[in-house]
Protein backbone atom coordinates (compact mmCIF):
# COMPACT_ATOMS: atom_id res chain seq x y z
CA UNK A 1 0.00 0.00 0.00
CA UNK A 2 0.95 3.40 -0.92
CA UNK A 3 0.66 6.70 0.24
CA UNK A 4 0.27 9.88 -1.44
CA UNK A 5 2.29 12.90 -0.11
CA UNK A 6 2.34 16.48 -1.64
CA UNK A 7 5.22 18.21 -2.59
CA UNK A 8 6.05 21.88 -2.60
CA UNK A 9 9.35 22.25 -3.13
CA UNK A 10 9.17 26.09 -2.93
CA UNK A 11 11.74 28.90 -4.78
CA UNK A 12 15.26 30.15 -3.95
CA UNK A 13 16.98 26.71 -1.76
CA UNK A 14 13.61 24.88 -1.77
CA UNK A 15 13.88 22.72 -4.77
CA UNK A 16 17.66 21.61 -3.88
CA UNK A 17 16.77 20.69 -0.09
CA UNK A 18 13.35 19.11 -0.91
CA UNK A 19 14.93 17.21 -3.88
CA UNK A 20 17.83 15.78 -1.14
CA UNK A 21 15.23 15.14 1.42
CA UNK A 22 13.18 13.05 -1.34
CA UNK A 23 16.01 11.16 -1.82
CA UNK A 24 16.69 9.99 1.74
CA UNK A 25 13.11 9.54 1.99
CA UNK A 26 12.80 7.11 -1.47
CA UNK A 27 16.31 5.34 0.05
CA UNK A 28 13.69 4.38 3.57
CA UNK A 29 11.74 3.05 1.46
CA UNK A 30 8.48 4.02 3.22
CA UNK A 31 5.74 3.36 0.64
CA UNK A 32 5.16 6.84 -0.18
CA UNK A 33 4.23 8.47 -3.18
CA UNK A 34 5.22 12.07 -4.00
CA UNK A 35 3.16 14.52 -5.69
CA UNK A 36 4.93 17.62 -6.89
CA UNK A 37 2.06 20.92 -6.14
CA UNK A 38 3.03 24.44 -7.33
CA UNK A 39 3.26 27.84 -4.83
CA UNK A 40 5.27 30.77 -4.47
CA UNK A 41 7.50 31.84 -7.34
CA UNK A 42 7.47 28.72 -9.37
CA UNK A 43 3.35 29.20 -9.41
CA UNK A 44 3.75 33.23 -9.88
CA UNK A 45 6.79 32.52 -12.99
CA UNK A 46 3.75 30.23 -14.77
CA UNK A 47 0.86 33.38 -13.90
CA UNK A 48 -1.02 31.68 -11.70
CA UNK A 49 -1.82 32.77 -7.79
CA UNK A 50 0.82 32.22 -4.62
CA UNK A 51 -1.08 29.35 -4.22
CA UNK A 52 -3.24 28.47 -6.53
CA UNK A 53 -6.73 26.87 -5.98
CA UNK A 54 -5.26 23.52 -7.60
CA UNK A 55 -2.32 22.95 -4.79
CA UNK A 56 -4.70 24.22 -2.25
CA UNK A 57 -7.13 21.10 -3.45
CA UNK A 58 -4.16 19.38 -3.46
CA UNK A 59 -2.97 19.84 -0.08
CA UNK A 60 -6.94 19.61 1.51
CA UNK A 61 -6.82 16.02 0.09
CA UNK A 62 -3.44 14.71 1.07
CA UNK A 63 -2.88 13.04 4.78
CA UNK A 64 0.18 14.99 4.84
CA UNK A 65 2.27 17.74 3.09
CA UNK A 66 6.32 18.47 3.11
CA UNK A 67 6.82 22.25 2.04
CA UNK A 68 10.04 23.92 1.17
CA UNK A 69 10.65 27.42 1.92
CA UNK A 70 8.46 29.69 0.05
CA UNK A 71 9.14 33.60 -0.41
CA UNK A 72 6.26 35.63 -0.07
CA UNK A 73 7.45 38.89 -2.53
CA UNK A 74 7.26 42.27 -1.55
CA UNK A 75 3.99 44.56 -2.25
CA UNK A 76 0.80 45.09 -2.15
CA UNK A 77 -2.02 42.16 -3.13
CA UNK A 78 0.35 39.35 -1.84
CA UNK A 79 -0.03 37.85 1.99
CA UNK A 80 2.13 35.46 3.66
CA UNK A 81 1.89 32.08 1.82
CA UNK A 82 2.47 30.31 5.39
CA UNK A 83 -0.40 32.23 7.40
CA UNK A 84 -2.98 32.13 3.84
CA UNK A 85 -2.67 27.94 4.69
CA UNK A 86 -3.07 28.31 8.01
CA UNK A 87 -6.24 30.49 7.67
CA UNK A 88 -7.51 28.69 4.71
CA UNK A 89 -6.83 24.97 5.59
CA UNK A 90 -7.41 25.31 9.29
CA UNK A 91 -4.19 24.44 10.26
CA UNK A 92 -4.46 25.28 14.57
CA UNK A 93 -1.19 24.34 15.93
CA UNK A 94 2.16 24.71 15.00
CA UNK A 95 4.64 22.53 16.34
CA UNK A 96 8.23 23.48 16.81
CA UNK A 97 10.71 20.76 18.23
CA UNK A 98 14.08 21.94 19.52
CA UNK A 99 16.72 18.97 19.89
CA UNK A 100 20.25 19.31 20.38
CA UNK A 101 22.30 17.87 17.49
CA UNK A 102 25.90 16.74 18.43
CA UNK A 103 28.10 19.06 16.72
CA UNK A 104 26.06 22.34 16.17
CA UNK A 105 27.41 25.15 17.48
CA UNK A 106 25.19 25.66 20.53
CA UNK A 107 26.12 26.94 24.09
CA UNK A 108 23.91 24.16 25.72
CA UNK A 109 23.96 20.51 25.68
CA UNK A 110 20.66 18.05 25.59
CA UNK A 111 17.80 20.53 24.76
CA UNK A 112 14.71 18.60 23.98
CA UNK A 113 11.93 21.40 23.88
CA UNK A 114 8.53 21.42 21.91
CA UNK A 115 6.79 24.86 21.56
CA UNK A 116 2.72 24.31 20.30
CA UNK A 117 1.79 27.47 19.28
CA UNK A 118 -1.72 28.67 18.52
CA UNK A 119 -1.38 28.95 15.05
CA UNK A 120 -4.99 30.83 14.07
CA UNK A 121 -5.72 33.82 16.49
CA UNK A 122 -4.23 36.69 18.27
CA UNK A 123 -2.46 39.32 17.26
CA UNK A 124 -0.44 37.19 14.86
CA UNK A 125 -3.62 36.88 12.63
CA UNK A 126 -3.64 40.55 11.80
CA UNK A 127 -6.86 41.39 12.17
CA UNK A 128 -8.30 44.78 12.30
CA UNK A 129 -5.49 46.73 10.77
CA UNK A 130 -5.93 50.10 10.45
CA UNK A 131 -4.05 53.56 10.80
CA UNK A 132 -4.93 57.01 10.65
CA UNK A 133 -4.75 59.16 7.83
CA UNK A 134 -2.31 61.33 9.01
CA UNK A 135 -0.05 58.18 10.16
CA UNK A 136 0.42 59.25 13.55
CA UNK A 137 -1.87 56.30 14.89
CA UNK A 138 -2.08 52.92 13.85
CA UNK A 139 -4.21 49.64 15.62
CA UNK A 140 -4.42 45.95 15.51
CA UNK A 141 -6.72 43.96 17.37
CA UNK A 142 -6.19 40.62 19.09
CA UNK A 143 -8.89 38.48 19.30
CA UNK A 144 -8.84 35.09 21.02
CA UNK A 145 -11.73 32.23 21.58
CA UNK A 146 -12.13 29.99 24.34
CA UNK A 147 -12.81 27.03 21.43
CA UNK A 148 -9.34 28.20 20.10
CA UNK A 149 -7.59 27.80 22.81
CA UNK A 150 -9.02 24.71 23.97
CA UNK A 151 -8.22 22.89 20.95
CA UNK A 152 -4.73 24.22 21.24
CA UNK A 153 -4.13 23.38 25.13
CA UNK A 154 -5.91 19.84 24.00
CA UNK A 155 -3.75 19.37 21.57
CA UNK A 156 -0.60 20.12 23.57
CA UNK A 157 -0.99 17.60 26.21
CA UNK A 158 -2.08 14.73 24.01
CA UNK A 159 1.11 15.63 22.15
CA UNK A 160 2.91 15.10 25.32
CA UNK A 161 0.92 12.19 26.28
CA UNK A 162 1.82 10.32 23.14
CA UNK A 163 5.17 10.86 23.28
CA UNK A 164 6.09 10.36 27.10
CA UNK A 165 6.79 13.67 28.09
CA UNK A 166 6.82 15.17 31.80
CA UNK A 167 5.44 18.13 31.60
CA UNK A 168 3.50 21.24 29.68
CA UNK A 169 4.14 24.66 30.27
CA UNK A 170 1.10 26.97 29.76
CA UNK A 171 3.35 30.62 28.81
CA UNK A 172 0.98 33.51 29.10
CA UNK A 173 1.00 37.59 30.09
CA UNK A 174 -2.02 37.35 31.82
CA UNK A 175 -1.08 39.97 34.81
CA UNK A 176 -1.35 42.53 32.12
CA UNK A 177 -3.52 41.04 29.22
CA UNK A 178 -6.49 40.12 31.15
CA UNK A 179 -8.84 39.18 28.20
CA UNK A 180 -7.20 37.58 25.69
CA UNK A 181 -4.05 36.08 27.84
CA UNK A 182 -6.12 35.38 30.71
CA UNK A 183 -8.63 33.74 28.51
CA UNK A 184 -5.90 31.49 27.44
CA UNK A 185 -4.62 30.48 31.18
CA UNK A 186 -8.19 29.69 32.30
CA UNK A 187 -8.99 27.10 29.75
CA UNK A 188 -5.42 25.98 30.41
CA UNK A 189 -5.86 25.30 34.14
CA UNK A 190 -8.88 24.03 33.12
CA UNK A 191 -7.99 21.01 31.03
CA UNK A 192 -4.90 20.40 32.93
CA UNK A 193 -6.30 18.00 35.50
CA UNK A 194 -8.14 15.87 32.60
CA UNK A 195 -4.30 15.09 32.00
CA UNK A 196 -3.04 14.18 35.72
CA UNK A 197 -0.36 11.86 33.80
CA UNK A 198 1.37 14.87 32.68
CA UNK A 199 2.92 17.74 34.87
CA UNK A 200 1.47 21.18 34.42
CA UNK A 201 2.87 24.64 35.38
CA UNK A 202 2.38 28.48 34.55
CA UNK A 203 4.78 30.91 33.52
CA UNK A 204 4.39 34.74 32.40
CA UNK A 205 6.20 35.08 29.01
CA UNK A 206 8.76 37.51 29.74
CA UNK A 207 9.86 35.17 32.58
CA UNK A 208 9.89 32.15 30.14
CA UNK A 209 12.22 33.93 27.72
CA UNK A 210 14.62 34.41 30.70
CA UNK A 211 14.71 31.07 32.35
CA UNK A 212 14.82 29.61 28.52
CA UNK A 213 18.47 31.50 27.98
CA UNK A 214 19.36 30.76 31.55
CA UNK A 215 18.04 27.36 32.25
CA UNK A 216 16.46 25.58 29.49
CA UNK A 217 16.65 22.35 30.51
CA UNK A 218 13.94 22.98 33.09
CA UNK A 219 11.37 23.11 30.06
CA UNK A 220 9.52 20.19 28.40
CA UNK A 221 6.30 21.23 26.18
CA UNK A 222 5.48 24.79 26.35
CA UNK A 223 1.83 25.53 24.81
CA UNK A 224 1.23 29.53 23.64
CA UNK A 225 -0.99 31.61 21.91
CA UNK A 226 0.42 32.66 18.49
CA UNK A 227 2.38 35.52 19.09
CA UNK A 228 4.48 34.18 21.81
CA UNK A 229 4.85 30.89 20.08
CA UNK A 230 6.27 32.80 17.08
CA UNK A 231 8.74 34.55 19.12
CA UNK A 232 10.07 31.41 21.70
CA UNK A 233 9.88 29.16 19.21
CA UNK A 234 12.65 30.75 17.02
CA UNK A 235 14.77 31.51 20.42
CA UNK A 236 14.31 27.65 21.08
CA UNK A 237 15.99 26.97 17.64
CA UNK A 238 18.39 29.55 18.66
CA UNK A 239 19.49 27.34 21.86
CA UNK A 240 20.29 24.19 19.13
CA UNK A 241 22.23 26.06 16.20
CA UNK A 242 19.90 28.22 14.51
CA UNK A 243 17.10 28.07 12.23
CA UNK A 244 19.25 25.65 9.86
CA UNK A 245 18.24 22.68 12.16
CA UNK A 246 14.74 23.92 13.39
CA UNK A 247 11.65 21.45 11.93
CA UNK A 248 8.30 22.70 11.99
CA UNK A 249 4.71 21.42 11.31
CA UNK A 250 1.55 22.72 10.66
CA UNK A 251 -1.49 20.69 12.11
CA UNK A 252 -4.96 20.58 11.24
CA UNK A 253 -8.23 17.91 11.98
CA UNK A 254 -6.68 15.32 9.20
CA UNK A 255 -3.98 17.49 7.65
CA UNK A 256 -0.10 18.44 8.54
CA UNK A 257 1.96 20.48 6.53
CA UNK A 258 5.21 19.96 7.15
CA UNK A 259 8.54 22.35 6.69
CA UNK A 260 11.78 24.10 7.26
CA UNK A 261 11.15 26.95 9.26
CA UNK A 262 14.03 28.95 7.79
CA UNK A 263 13.34 31.30 4.73
CA UNK A 264 14.38 31.05 1.15
CA UNK A 265 17.61 32.14 1.14
CA UNK A 266 18.33 33.52 -2.91
CA UNK A 267 21.68 34.58 -2.11
CA UNK A 268 22.89 30.73 -2.66
CA UNK A 269 20.05 29.03 -4.34
CA UNK A 270 21.52 27.33 -6.77
CA UNK A 271 25.14 26.86 -5.82
CA UNK A 272 24.77 23.52 -3.70
CA UNK A 273 25.75 24.73 -0.25
CA UNK A 274 22.29 25.18 1.08
CA UNK A 275 21.59 22.93 4.13
CA UNK A 276 18.97 20.60 4.04
CA UNK A 277 18.42 19.21 7.78
CA UNK A 278 15.66 21.49 8.63
CA UNK A 279 13.46 19.82 6.07
CA UNK A 280 14.78 16.64 6.60
CA UNK A 281 13.83 16.76 10.35
CA UNK A 282 10.33 18.08 9.22
CA UNK A 283 10.00 15.04 7.18
CA UNK A 284 11.02 12.79 10.31
CA UNK A 285 7.92 14.71 11.69
CA UNK A 286 6.21 14.04 9.11
CA UNK A 287 7.15 10.00 9.11
CA UNK A 288 6.17 10.04 13.12
CA UNK A 289 2.66 11.92 12.21
CA UNK A 290 2.02 8.74 9.53
CA UNK A 291 2.75 6.06 12.03
CA UNK A 292 6.38 5.70 10.86
CA UNK A 293 8.41 6.02 13.94
CA UNK A 294 11.08 3.49 13.03
CA UNK A 295 11.68 5.11 9.82
CA UNK A 296 11.62 8.98 11.64
CA UNK A 297 14.38 7.76 14.36
CA UNK A 298 16.49 6.41 11.42
CA UNK A 299 16.35 10.04 10.06
CA UNK A 300 17.18 11.82 13.48
CA UNK A 301 20.36 9.51 14.28
CA UNK A 302 21.44 9.65 11.38
CA UNK A 303 21.36 13.34 11.43
CA UNK A 304 23.12 13.44 14.84
CA UNK A 305 25.59 11.19 13.55
CA UNK A 306 26.53 12.97 10.20
CA UNK A 307 26.84 16.36 12.16
CA UNK A 308 28.15 15.03 15.08
CA UNK A 309 31.46 13.76 13.27
CA UNK A 310 31.70 17.05 12.08
CA UNK A 311 33.83 15.42 8.76
CA UNK A 312 30.43 16.28 6.00
CA UNK A 313 29.01 19.10 6.80
CA UNK A 314 27.75 22.27 4.58
CA UNK A 315 28.73 25.79 4.99
CA UNK A 316 26.46 27.10 7.68
CA UNK A 317 27.31 23.96 9.80
CA UNK A 318 30.89 24.96 9.63
CA UNK A 319 32.10 22.97 7.03
CA UNK A 320 32.67 23.50 3.51
CA UNK A 321 30.97 20.53 1.78
CA UNK A 322 28.26 20.72 -0.81
CA UNK A 323 24.64 19.79 -0.20
CA UNK A 324 25.04 16.61 -2.44
CA UNK A 325 27.79 15.85 -0.36
CA UNK A 326 26.23 15.91 2.99
CA UNK A 327 23.38 14.19 1.60
CA UNK A 328 25.46 11.34 0.40
CA UNK A 329 26.98 11.27 3.72
CA UNK A 330 23.12 10.84 5.38
CA UNK A 331 22.64 8.26 2.71
CA UNK A 332 25.64 6.45 3.90
CA UNK A 333 24.51 6.22 7.50
CA UNK A 334 21.14 4.97 6.45
CA UNK A 335 22.10 2.29 4.11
Amino acid sequence: MTTPITVIPGDGIGPEITAAVLSILEALDCGLVFEEALAGGPALAEGLDLIPDATMKQISNSVATLKGPITTPIGRGFTSVNVSLRQQLDLFANVRPALTVPGATSRYADIDIIVVRENLEGLYAGVGHMRSDDGERAELTSVVTRTGCTRIVNYAFALARRLGRKKVTAVHKANIMRSTSGLFLEVARDIAPNFDDVGFEEIIVDNCAMQLVMNPNRFDVLVTTNLFGDVLSDLCAGLVGGLGLAPGANIGDGLGIFEAVHGSAPDIAGKNIANPTALLLAAAMMLEHLGMTEQASRIRVAVRTVVGSGKVLTPDLGGNASTAAYTEALLRHLL
